[in-house]
């Protein structure tokens, strides 16, 4: 933190016209942040950012727990924490650039939750990581740990399944929106004698974690929404949710990614 003394007598020299490398170097202060105060030169509240829910006194469920139950969903599919300097979690969904309607909803869904801390798009091939650094990813989601997700216990804490409980289409859609999708298969039959092609939608939800898949399918259970295993190569990965009231009432209040 630098004083306000100290910031005025730096953009002072830099209005003289000297380079910022000269002022840099006269006045001990890096080239990052004389181009900041170029643009804001009184200092940050470092005060501003939201306390955080499981931090208080008496620890509570986020403000907005609908999109706190879409982004678990989003975090247990395609999300990772990962430790950064100073003691700040970055919190990373991999959002893949086809679906640019779940790229705004995951924004969305962390600027709910943390509303003071800003989200960042990262590009990489095909895929941009949305993100967020704060100090309290962990605390919000306690399933953070080291390794994969499918190789450590994934239990949700108590307050987590009362917020699922109480918005489980919330947490289903993000489970979807990140490994799962809504797609048309086919089939044939023998009608008088004519074999005729015939289209349905189905429901395919996979990853690695056997908890993950559990909780998924324990969430569509208490919604009422049937569902099987489909095993391939005889890896139990994939639930499919195929019968046509079911697949309506996932149309409902999941639909296909956008």
């Amino acid at each position: 933190m630098y004083d306000m003394s100290t910031r005025k007598r730096a953009m002072v020299l830099v209005g003289q016209g000297r380079s910022l490398n000269s002022v840099s170097k006269e006045t001990g202060v890096s080239r990052a942040a004389l181009r900041a105060w170029q643009r804001r030169i009184e200092p940050l509240d470092r005060g501003r950012a939201d306390p955080c829910p499981r931090c208080a006194d008496s620890p509570h469920a986020p403000d907005d727990p609908a999109a706190y139950s879409y982004l678990l969903g989003l975090y247990l599919g395609d999300g990772c924490i990962s430790l950064q300097p100073r003691g700040v979690y970055s919190l990373r969904i991999a959002c893949a650039d086809a679906w640019p309607g779940l790229i705004e909803a995951c924004v969305a869904a962390i600027s709910a939750v943390r509303p003071n801390n800003k989200v960042c798009r990262v590009r990489s091939v095909g895929c941009q990581y949305v993100t967020s650094s704060s100090k309290h990813w962990p605390c919000l989601f306690p399933q953070h740990g080291p390794g994969k997700k499918h190789d450590r216990k994934i239990d949700l804490e108590p307050w987590q399944q009362e917020i699922v409980d109480a918005h489980p289409w919330d947490f289903i859609r993000g489970l979807i929106h990140s490994d799962g999708c809504r797609i048309t298969n086919w089939t044939t039959r023998l009608v008088g004698g004519v074999r005729k092609r015939y289209e349905y939608p189905r429901y395919f939800f996979t990853n690695v974690s056997d908890d993950i898949r559990e909780l998924f399918t324990r969430t569509l259970d208490t919604l009422g929404v049937g569902w099987t295993h489909c095993t391939r190569h005889g890896n139990p990965y994939n639930i499919s949710i195929a019968r046509k009231a079911d697949v309506a009432l996932m149309d409902v209040h999941v639909g296909p990614k956008h």
